[in-house]
């Protein structure tokens, strides 16, 4: 299985589209807004977007729970909209790529309607329904007394989200409602999940970001299942749209990229990876993890993790590192700036394809007390508008401040795109800076070798290599406030080394013997001359 080459200098902007830019003053933010915006998001440097869900739906889940995976919802504009930003986005060089929510669907989606029905239909089989409402789920969880039909349905994840029947690895023979993965119901599913891929893959999506995609086959001790259904999916893939990718909401590398997915995050949910270096263990909105300058972290641990993900899966994938998402607390939580930087200089060095959430390279912040929107809860803090400017809803929107999708950041001091463009020295600038140094230095792109020269238990700074052929690159990073000067080994490089970009820090390196000396929140990356 091949990988797509231009995933190996890629940099994806996560757009959540309802917070993006707002064209036509209803307060929500919508695709011609994001067509408006094509360019600030290749200016800053990224070369893909990632799109939150905009098809039709109730929005009980904020667009995760879909009720037509083939129409635009109104509120963002209609598929000629979207067909327009594919076309938009390759005249400037950027890719999008559609999230794709296989595993359930809305409960107004009319094919779960159908499967409601007493009357056996075409769609009957098409979720997972017990045959008696009075059945005991177990694991799975349920809603009960829902549907004329006589049982209950399983869900995916709320409960307006009923779960897509893809069969079960072992049913239970007691269950004679859990049906296998070559049952009639679970293949049709099968098949109308390749057709929505493939419809939207000849209109110009260049891939999707796949929700859940652990979670479609129920009871698969290992994924056995689950990873025969994915790899034949890329294998349609490899076959008919070999330019496609797909990046998968795992959190194990080892088993996504097992099952056929280029790419899959370190994230927060099942790797022990992205929390003890962005967020300290069981204090997900509170504490952050190595990087912060408290200085309190650990980054041995999380990278020895990260390390046995990655010599497992390469080269046939990709592991990316996320500044955020729709799902997690924002870099700016309890961040300056200057903080931000490092841990986005970290992000930006490392190995794979990094995701940058909006608005996360302006430091844009996080609400302490909003009420949800739209299924998000704790999560709406980091789904708030966009700060484009200084002029009225800082540029998001001409709608009154009362019809915004969610409410801005009320400082006067709130970050905006248009102050920092005009500052050398902004965050977003600096970030732009460093995405130009990754696209412009092959041994800072995704499939260079990975190599931690200083890395110790509670300790700063963090160092490694980046290493292709007989170049090499070497990254200090000092989230801390403390200074810290220290002493390691690395390859002795033919032509010495050259800085490339330096934050309060510097590399020198004599044979085999290196010294970083670095200020407090510091960072210096330095390559091979040869």
């Amino acid at each position: 299985m091949k990988r797509p080459a231009w995933l190996a200098n890629a940099v994806f902007y996560q757009v959540y589209p309802q917070s993006f830019y707002d064209s036509n003053g209803d307060g929500i933010g919508d695709l011609p807004g994001l067509i408006a915006k094509l360019d600030y998001i290749r200016w800053l440097g990224c070369t893909a977007i990632w799109l939150n869900p905009c098809f039709v739906s109730p929005f009980l889940d904020a667009g995760y729970d879909i009720a037509d995976y083939y129409r635009v919802a109104p509120r963002y504009g209609t598929n000629a909209d979207l067909l327009r930003l594919f076309k938009e986005a390759r005249t400037r060089g950027l890719r999008v790529f559609l999230d794709l929510v296989p595993g359930h669907t809305s409960i107004e989606h009319p094919h779960f309607q159908a499967s409601c029905r007493h009357a056996r239909n075409q769609y009957s089989d098409w979720y997972i329904w017990t045959n008696d409402i009075w059945t005991d789920t177990r694991d799975l969880r349920s809603v009960n007394g829902y549907a004329e039909r006589r049982g209950n349905y399983i869900t995916n994840f709320f409960w307006c989200q009923p779960a897509l029947n893809y069969g079960f690895a072992k049913p239970d023979p007691r269950a004679p409602w859990q049906q296998p993965v070559t049952a009639p119901g679970p293949l049709a599913v099968r098949a109308e999940l390749q057709h929505i891929m493939r419809y939207w893959l000849e209109r110009g999506a260049a891939g999707f970001r796949v929700d859940m995609a652990h979670s479609l086959i129920k009871n698969d001790p290992g994924f056995r299942k689950t990873n025969k259904l994915w790899r034949d999916i890329r294998a349609m893939l490899d076959r008919e749209y070999p330019d496609a990718a797909l990046v998968s909401e795992w959190s194990s590398p080892i088993d996504a990229i097992g099952a056929g997915f280029h790419m899959d995050f370190a994230a927060q949910f099942n790797a022990p990876i992205f929390n003890p270096l962005f967020r300290a263990p069981g204090d997900a909105w509170g504490s952050h993890g190595y990087f912060n300058a408290r200085g309190d972290g650990d980054a041995l641990a999380p990278l020895e993790e990260y390390l046995r993900h990655y010599r497992a899966t390469q080269p046939r994938g990709y592991i990316s590192f996320q500044s955020a998402n729709h799902d997690m607390a924002r870099m700016s939580g309890g961040r300056t700036l200057p903080e931000i930087e490092v841990a986005m200089a970290f992000i930006l060095t490392m190995p794979g394809v990094p995701f940058i959430y909006y608005g996360d390279e302006i430091g844009l912040r996080m609400p302490d007390d909003i009420a949800s929107k739209e299924g998000g809860y704790e999560r709406t803090r980091c789904r708030t508008p966009m700060q484009w400017d200084a002029t009225r809803n800082a540029g998001f929107s001409t709608a009154p401040a009362s019809k915004l999708y969610l409410p801005l950041d009320s400082s006067d001091t709130r970050p905006c795109v248009a102050a920092q463009m005009r500052n050398p020295r902004s965050l977003l600038q600096r970030v732009r800076t460093l995405i130009a140094l990754r696209a412009a230095t092959p041994v800072l792109q995704a499939d260079a070798a990975f190599k931690p020269l200083y890395l110790r238990k509670n300790a700063y700074p963090l160092v490694y290599m980046r290493q292709a052929g007989a170049t090499c690159a070497i990254v200090a990073l000092n989230p801390s406030h403390r200074p810290v000067d220290v002493t390691f080994r690395a390859p002795a490089p033919a032509g010495g080394m050259r800085m490339l970009l330096k934050r309060g820090a510097q590399i020198t390196c004599s044979g085999t013997r290196c010294t970083v000396r670095m200020r407090g929140v510091s960072y210096a990356i330095a390559a091979s001359s040869a």
